[in-house]
């Protein structure tokens, strides 16, 4: 239950900072390594004036204010969430029993024959589709453990007040803007994660799998027959 709550709670959450995240990025489109980016310093990217539209946005009109307002509320949602999740799963061992590859997933023939099963879109069934594979366990890794707490320090390095206080945040990520840069790549990395995830769902048969997603209740797809 505690797994099913943070999820939903985090899917909106990473969605609102997200389009609010776009409404930043309007006001300043260009994209900087080291500690200075302005209008004449040289860029990494640049998107041109205002790259996004107002459906992507919020708000859906130019208002970095209210962007601001609505990223830095939301990040404190996720700070919550991911605290209360590292902490309720390791208690429960969900991490232990769920995340963690087992010795004989992290094998590299395992490896590449759910690679080959996915790009074939054989999905698990019978005792197998309740376990997480190694490509999900590799992904919710990658996602917990380094792209939101990635998202979380790097968010905090462009605050000057944070700054001034953990000065080494600056040390670490090489300046400010290359902590924006590295931003703006981890929000790339989750909507890719995200929409891989969406269209994983749709294939793997929607209605059971977003209905386990909301009551835990899951329909065990049964064994193929071998001929």
């Amino acid at each position: 239950m505690p797994t099913r709550i943070w999820h939903w709670i985090n899917a909106l959450t990473v969605i609102v900072m997200l389009m609010s995240g776009l409404m930043i990025l309007n006001a300043h489109p260009r994209l900087y390594w080291g500690q200075f980016g302005a209008n004449f310093d040289h860029a990494w990217v640049d998107f041109g004036p205002r790259p996004f539209p107002g459906w992507a946005t919020i708000p859906s009109t130019y208002n970095l204010a209210a962007a601001r307002r609505w990223h830095l509320a939301f990040a404190w949602i996720l700070v919550a969430g991911l605290i209360l999740f590292l902490l309720t799963s390791l208690w429960n061992r969900h991490v232990q029993r769920d995340l963690a590859p087992t010795p004989e997933q992290l094998k590299p023939t395992h490896i590449w024959h759910d690679i080959k099963a996915h790009a074939r879109l054989n999905f698990p069934t019978g005792d197998a589709a309740l376990k997480y594979n190694i490509l999900q366990k590799f992904s919710y890794v990658a996602v917990i453990f380094v792209l939101i707490p990635l998202m979380i320090l790097t968010g905090l390095t462009m605050s000057p007040r944070m700054d001034a206080g953990w000065p080494w945040l600056l040390d670490l990520f090489g300046g400010r803007q290359s902590a924006r840069s590295i931003h703006f790549l981890t929000a790339a990395a989750l909507l890719l994660f995200i929409i891989v995830h969406l269209v994983m769902v749709m294939l793997a048969g929607p209605i059971n799998e977003i209905r386990s997603m909301i009551t835990g209740r899951f329909r065990v797809p049964p064994e193929r027959s071998v001929e």
